[in-house]
């Protein structure tokens, strides 16, 4: 009766299993942060993970940082290379498009949550305590500031070599006009709102997204804002912009687009996960990846976007 029973047994397919383990995304990937240079756009996450894509999104090939490495954002510079920052304050520095990595340790014990490369070649870096990390020779010395708040800076952004825009916990806005040497706070967001993503297309305008779908914007430096119209109450991850306009990205795989001073929803798979990483080009392409190994090519063109809905 054993015999009989095994000689029934169907046997086992794992086609599927074998299928999906050569795909460049995996169900396990958790992305994070997307950046590219003129050759290749890399997309980093959780345990190392690392695709890379020679044209813009349509294909991508696997590749790793380091096992166990959990980056939480990736930046393009100005000379090509790639740096990346792992929530073990560890900053990756690759200068072969991705291919090979080498680490340091970041010198401080306050938790890193950010990291840019400035246009003029400098890293810098932000995190709990206010703290402000920057290296003009590639992480050989850093310097140490702190804007002396006792709140996490989340977003950093250069708008060109002199000018930039840190916001942080607590709605805090601050500014610089000198390429970061200082630093000066520009208003604050309403009801000390915690900022995950900010746009800023000069030190006049920008945008902030965060928790329930809000998303504020200001014309005046931060002195004053106003809350946008979402459709959602996901949170907001982050934004991208391209020549089709302003986008956000967020909680429950959803990509809006700004219109006029609403938010609109562009088409996605109906998938509950998150959508963080985010990459724009200019032939109306708008790569977005996020949990569970989603990775999505959108077509931004407002025609197209119009016959969707």
């Amino acid at each position: 009766m054993p015999a009989a029973l095994t000689g029934c047994e169907a046997a086992l397919d794992l086609a599927g299993v074998e299928q999906q383990s050569q795909q460049a995304s995996q169900r396990t990937d958790f992305y994070q942060a997307m950046a590219g240079n003129p050759r290749v756009t890399l997309l980093a996450g959780n345990d190392g993970v690392l695709l890379a894509s020679a044209d813009q999104g349509s294909n991508w090939q696997r590749r790793q940082i380091a096992s166990g490495a959990s980056i939480i954002d990736l930046d393009a510079c100005g000379d090509g290379s790639f740096i990346a920052l792992g929530f073990d304050n560890r900053l990756w520095h690759s200068r072969d498009d991705g291919l090979s990595w080498q680490s340091l340790e970041l010198p401080t014990q306050e938790q890193m949550m950010t990291s840019t490369c400035a246009p003029d070649g400098s890293w810098w870096v932000a995190g709990s305590y206010s703290t402000l990390l920057s290296s003009s020779d590639q992480g050989d010395n850093w310097e140490e500031n702190s804007l002396d708040e006792d709140a996490t800076l989340t977003t950093l952004q250069f708008l060109d070599a002199q000018q930039a825009v840190i916001t942080g916990e607590f709605g805090l806005v601050f500014t610089s006009g000198d390429g970061g040497t200082s630093w000066q706070q520009a208003g604050s967001l309403p009801d000390e709102f915690y900022p995950h993503a900010s746009h800023f297309a000069s030190l006049e305008e920008g945008w902030v997204g965060g928790l329930n779908g809000f998303i504020y914007h200001t014309t005046d430096g931060g002195e004053s804002w106003q809350r946008q119209a979402t459709p959602l109450a996901a949170p907001i991850f982050n934004f991208s912009a391209n020549r089709d306009g302003l986008f956000a990205i967020g909680d429950h795989s959803s990509v809006l687009r700004l219109a006029g001073e609403r938010w609109e929803t562009l088409p996605t798979p109906n998938a509950p996960v998150y959508l963080r990483a985010a990459s724009s080009s200019n032939d109306h392409r708008l790569t977005v990846a996020g949990g569970r190994g989603l990775l999505l090519n959108l077509d931004t063109r407002p025609a197209l976007a119009a016959q969707a809905e």
